[in-house]
């Protein structure tokens, strides 16, 4: 057994696990442990040379204590917002989420945008910031755009790895506001993508279950994260799980493979243009990356030159100035 192996074989017992996967492995009886432990892929997609280096057992340890910090993050209580009357607004209606974090400007683009032009009863902003100086700047800007705000607890995994905290962001509204409230449907956005024109994103809903933007690993896929829309009568007596499943290639949003992706053709899912763009002229693409996502407007603000990040958000500033104004003056009317 090699060293990193003997590390993760000595931290103790991982707990059973009652998510889906497509493998098991049964750890040896001489350490003690007699459960099942899932496995993130089948064991016989596994090759030889992973199996030399132990990898099925060790993916298999990891995940296990993945899912057992992120059970212990859903038990923990809100540091701010009305839960009860947040459920009690949501309950049988179309429902926008968005996961905040530390940067209201473009939070309070995309509430301003939403509000006027895209179809929806209610606007959530699930805020995962660090600091309280950013929670409360997010918390502003949904007051004064109308928005229900829910100050997450303390996630265990937003210094650790973003798209394991956005995944464990999602997963905490979906078990204790979304699925309490059993809304008509609901849809998850990316805090930094805006639309550009009048929309309801809802209304593919009618003839699928579930829709978005796609996103492949190997023989899997999944909806993004950050676009991604499902009927509630639909999908909510499954075990949902909005999180990633990175030894199986599949980033936030792919640990629902299992229970609802594998079983449908994704070419039965509603797809809309993706084009990627320099925001900034005489920039190369990957300095300054954005994305036309449809009529939405993705910043892709953690991607690109960090250096060239004030001025890509001028930039994105100007390409939205006619969707504000837009917004504006449907909210007027």
């Amino acid at each position: 057994m090699n060293a990193v192996a003997f590390e993760f074989f000595e931290k103790g017992q991982p707990e059973r696990s009652d998510e889906n996967s497509t493998g098991r492995w049964r750890l040896p009886s001489r350490a003690g442990l007699k459960a099942a432990l899932p496995v993130p892929k089948a064991l016989r997609e596994y090759d030889w040379r992973q199996w030399l280096r132990l990898q099925p057992p060790i993916h298999a340890i990891k995940t296990a204590r993945y899912r057992k910090i992120d059970r212990r993050f859903l038990g923990q209580p809100v540091r701010d917002g009305d839960i009860p009357d947040i459920r009690d607004a949501a309950r049988g209606r179309d429902v926008l989420l968005t996961v905040a974090f530390g940067d209201a400007q473009c939070l309070d683009l995309q509430l301003r945008l939403t509000g006027g032009l895209v179809r929806h009863d209610l606007h959530i902003v699930a805020d995962n910031s660090v600091g309280e100086a950013s929670a409360r700047e997010n918390r502003q800007a949904c007051a004064a755009r109308g928005a229900a705000y829910v100050r997450l607890p303390a996630n265990p995994w937003t210094v650790k790895n973003p798209s394991r905290s956005h995944g464990a962001a999602l997963n905490w509204m979906w078990h204790n506001v979304l699925k309490p409230a059993a809304p008509a449907a609901f849809g998850f956005l990316d805090q930094d993508l805006f639309p550009t024109q009048p929309c309801d994103p809802f209304e593919p809903l009618e003839d699928v279950a579930f829709y978005g933007d796609l996103r492949r690993a190997g023989a899997r896929w999944y909806l993004w994260a950050g676009y991604c829309f499902f009927r509630f009568d639909a999908v909510g007596r499954k075990p949902l799980d909005f999180g990633l499943d990175w030894f199986a290639g599949l980033d936030t949003g792919g640990a629902n493979w299992e229970v609802l992706y594998r079983d449908m053709d994704p070419n039965a899912v509603p797809q809309r243009p993706i084009t990627a763009f320099a925001a900034l002229p005489g920039i190369g693409l990957r300095q300054a990356y954005c994305e036309w996502r449809g009529s939405w407007l993705h910043e892709v603000g953690l991607d690109g030159d960090l250096s060239l990040k004030a001025k890509k958000r001028e930039a994105v500033l100007r390409l939205l100035e006619p969707a504000l104004q837009a917004s504006l003056k449907s909210v007027r009317q």
